[in-house]
């Protein structure tokens, strides 16, 4: 019953994962972009999602500030999902 509410919950704030990679492919701050890659981790329902970015704008930054700049792309999104991975690397 849970997951049936949150998937009716996820369709209505209208959050998907082409939203999501559309996003941070957009996002100045990571440019230039090599790859985006946007999984729904929680069976379709929208509230748990697995994020990948590629991107040169993260050499020589520690860890948590390029999951800084993915959290800053998705500012608004994060605010109604119930959970984000992150993975990020420069190559």
């Amino acid at each position: 019953m849970l997951r049936a509410t949150m998937r009716r919950w996820a369709a209505s704030a209208g959050i998907g994962v082409q939203d999501l990679e559309a996003k941070l492919m957009q996002y100045a701050p990571l440019q230039p972009v090599k790859k985006v890659s946007v999984k729904d981790a929680s069976s379709g329902c929208g509230s748990f999602f697995q994020v990948e970015v590629v991107s040169e704008a993260f050499v020589g930054k520690p860890l948590i500030q390029q999951h800084r700049l993915v959290n800053d792309a998705l500012r608004e999104e994060i605010k109604q999902i119930h959970g984000l991975t992150i993975t990020t690397r420069s190559k």
